[in-house]
């Protein structure tokens, strides 16, 4: 902190062998003082050893191995087993620059846990580099960079890959300059950490073949944790869990500074840490077994979160799911997932039993879907009821305190509405942009109206 305040004080602070062969007396405070910004100076402009830095090309064979996502990859020689760095696509001449974790001798499925480029992809005989500046730079074979970390000239001196997966730039004193546990995608691994004033989020890879951002992001801020599903017919994204649950009711207005990852012989959790406390809260998931030594949490395509654990000493079944937030045996059932039953479906016991249309509810299929809208004019559209059923927006957000004729109103002079949802023993009102998974519940007066052509 002292070398950027200083940087910013001084900003045309001169060398100290400029200094010395100043032409005027200084006072011996005003010397040291000025020796002092120099070196400083010094430290923030260290340049990168030669034989620190680094150039590589992403060309040659191919891997051999299994890997997420059923891609081609390239590692290169950047490892702290089990992790290593290289790159992968999943459609040609489309790389992601990303690290791994998984040890060839296991023969199991590697895993991605961190990607620098999502969306922004890099081509064959495109490079990786540290330069003399101490700049990362990912860039395409034509020169046109693709992914940095703007780090020149800020004193780094050095790139570690370290034992837990943290990829990093550290100046002279083996201070972090630079940092992945600070740009997550969608993973976070042990000892990494969502806060308000930095790495706030996890966001979902769209598919199996397409690494762009998906819908479904994990938010951190000071009241706990949020999952949100973003369509592209939602002006803003829904809500549709979040973490009030973990904490005791005396804590529940405690604001919080962050939430980390931990994996133990004992635990595997979260650990939630309170702005201006001295104690700490803890998410238990699950106990480890057979002495599991490496974890990850990934927010999944699905917009489901799963922890996942790495058995260093087994040769079978390495990979083990611990933890399952949407999952009848853990905290909520999938039918809180807006994707689960597809474009439309109703779901019950976390299976979807039925595809509800206007003359009537038959089974389900991921064919199901209300018929589409053409003409907004509320003359050429109306409404089939649906009881005992919420959408996933219902559960996590309050609604409008409204009547229920005025719900409908608002749904029929919004054409990008395809339906509302009203709760008659609270008088609240939901509009939804997107129909997608419809949970079956008990109580009749929690109804759906679906719009629908005339025609």
């Amino acid at each position: 902190m002292t070398l950027n305040t200083v940087n910013r004080s001084h900003p045309h602070s001169k060398p100290y062998s400029s200094i010395t062969m100043a032409f005027f007396p200084l006072p011996k405070t005003s010397f040291l003082t000025l020796l002092f910004l120099s070196f400083s100076t010094f430290i923030a402009h260290a340049i990168v050893p030669q034989n620190e830095t680094f150039k590589f090309v992403n060309s040659g064979e191919l891997g051999a191995f299994i890997v997420e996502y059923g891609g081609d990859y390239r590692m290169i020689r950047i490892f702290n087993a089990p992790f290593q760095v290289g790159f992968y696509n999943t459609t040609p001449n489309a790389f992601t620059l990303a690290l791994r974790i998984g040890l060839q001798r296991s023969e199991q499925l590697f895993r991605w846990v961190w990607e620098a480029n999502r969306g922004n992809p890099v081509d064959e005989n495109g490079t990786f580099s540290l330069g003399v500046d101490g700049n990362l730079v990912l860039a395409n074979a034509g020169g046109r960079i693709v992914w940095k970390t703007n780090t020149s000239n800020k004193g780094a001196v050095a790139f570690r890959l370290l034992s837990n997966g943290n990829m990093v730039l550290i100046d002279a004193k083996g201070k972090f300059v630079w940092q992945s546990f600070d740009h997550p995608a969608d993973t976070l691994l042990v000892d990494q950490y969502l806060k308000a004033n930095g790495p706030s989020k996890l966001v979902s890879r769209l598919s199996e073949k397409e690494n762009v951002d998906g819908p479904y992001s994990l938010v951190f801020d000071p009241k706990g944790l949020t999952l949100y599903y973003k369509s592209k017919n939602s002006p803003r994204p829904i809500p549709y869990w979040n973490s009030s649950n973990w904490y005791a009711f005396e804590y529940e207005q405690l604001p919080l500074e962050n939430v980390t990852l931990i994996s133990n012989p004992f635990e595997i959790g979260m650990e939630i840490f309170f702005v201006n406390v001295a104690f700490l809260g803890m998410k238990v998931f699950s106990e480890p077994v057979n002495n599991s030594t490496l974890t990850y949490l990934r927010l999944g395509i699905d917009g489901n979160i799963k922890i996942h654990t790495y058995f260093l000493d087994v040769r079978d079944g390495v990979w083990q799911v611990m933890y399952t937030l949407f999952d009848r045996s853990f905290d909520e059932s999938e039918c809180q997932l807006p994707e689960r039953c597809g474009k439309f479906g109703l779901c019950e016991d976390n299976q979807c039993v039925g595809c509800p249309l206007e003359n009537g509810t038959f089974a389900w299929s991921n064919k199901c879907n209300a018929k589409p809208l053409g003409e907004c004019k509320a003359s050429e559209f109306h409404y089939y009821k649906i009881e005992g059923v919420e959408h996933y927006m219902t559960k996590y957000t309050i609604g409008d305190k409204v009547s229920e004729d005025a719900c409908g109103n608002k749904c029929t002079k919004d054409c990008k509405c395809v339906g509302y949802f009203y709760h008659k023993d609270k008088s609240r009102c939901w509009i939804a942009y997107d129909l997608q998974t419809l949970t079956r519940v008990q109580n009749i007066t929690h109804v759906g109206y679906i719009k629908v052509p005339n025609k």
